[in-house]
């Protein structure tokens, strides 16, 4: 059955198909995942009777820290485990089949920035580096394999040989991506600033991990332009209890695979959903979480565009700082 399911997720090239899949999911996860069924028996509904999306009650992503969200039948191949602080309690992500996740990273960043086979990927990632779980590690890893150049791969402390190799991309063209947490970006930027030509796509994952104080993302990327010369800087929106990531081009508009999708609620009333150009906290259907919970109430505050595009704005105040995404308004 994950097979078929699996095939119609990334299949997926509409809003009316993604609506059907996602109620067909919903049924599915309301009686295979222990924890959300329960969750959904506290709050007195019956799956049954929800017949529309926007019935579909979102489960706190804070579950994932005192929870195994995992289908009965199953039993985890890997444990995607977020950052957080010392203090804090990580989130972790059974992940049944990590198929699944390679297949929901692989196609949505070809999706935005073509196949992975053809670009220089430099990847900046030492505090996820510096730890074991990290699922965005495992997702550059994998691009990274699927680069065909040579010099593609994970600098952790080497920003001047970095800054090298960004010169050299300058000058042969070769189409790049330069992807890194925020505090190492602005590190490279103050010690080695490069003007990037623009076969350089520079890519902000968020995340100060302690090392600076926090930005807004609109200080982080005037910074960045600044250093690098460029025009825009892309940001990635993912998280450890999600399969799939959103992309922004610029001016941090986040846009998703066609198999993902971003709500608002209300924050006054979770259960409620708020029109486009609302400002409230973040839903998030993922497909690709077949195995786990499709349907999640994130900690960021955002707004929905007409487009299906969306915004962060900020978190709430009670939620954790991770490593995800530490840009608050």
């Amino acid at each position: 059955m994950e097979q078929a399911f699996s095939k119609e997720i990334f299949g997926i090239e509409d809003k009316s198909t993604f609506r059907a899949m996602a109620l067909e999911v919903f049924h599915l996860q309301a009686q295979t995942v222990a924890v959300y069924r329960e969750y959904l028996a506290a709050l007195g509904l019956k799956p049954d009777n929800v017949k529309e999306i926007e019935h579909i009650p979102f489960l706190p992503v804070e579950f994932f820290k005192s929870h195994q969200i995992i289908s009965e039948d199953m039993k985890a191949e890997v444990i995607f485990e977020s950052s957080g602080t010392t203090l804090s309690t990580p989130a972790r992500h059974h992940v049944a089949d990590i198929t699944l996740y390679r297949e929901s990273f692989t196609r949505g960043f070809s999706k935005f920035y073509g196949t992975p086979d053809e670009l220089c990927i430099l990847a900046l990632l030492p505090s996820y580096l510096e730890r074991k779980g990290s699922s965005l590690v495992h997702m550059m890893d994998h691009l990274i394999s699927r680069s065909k150049h040579p010099q593609s791969g994970f600098y952790l402390d080497k920003l001047e040989e970095l800054a090298g190799i960004l010169k050299e991309r300058n000058t042969d063209r070769q189409p790049t991506l330069l992807l890194g947490v925020s505090f190492a970006l602005l590190d490279l930027a103050e010690k080695f600033p490069v003007n990037l030509s623009d076969n350089i796509t520079l890519m902000e994952t968020g995340g100060m991990k302690g090392r600076r104080k926090e930005m807004v993302r609109g200080e982080l990327h005037e910074t960045l332009r600044a250093a690098f010369g460029v025009k825009d800087v892309h940001s990635e929106y993912g998280m450890t209890e999600l399969l799939s990531q959103a992309y922004s081009s610029g001016a941090g508009i986040f846009s998703c695979p066609p198999w993902m999708e971003v709500l608002v609620r209300d924050p006054n009333d979770p259960l409620s959903l708020l029109g486009e150009g609302s400002a409230g906290g973040l839903n998030v259907i993922d497909l690709a979480n077949l195995n786990s919970c499709s349907f999640l109430a994130t900690s960021d505050l955002g707004k929905r565009n007409s487009d299906g595009s969306f915004e962060i704005l900020g978190r709430f105040d009670h939620s954790d700082i991770r490593g995800c995404n530490l840009l608050v308004s």
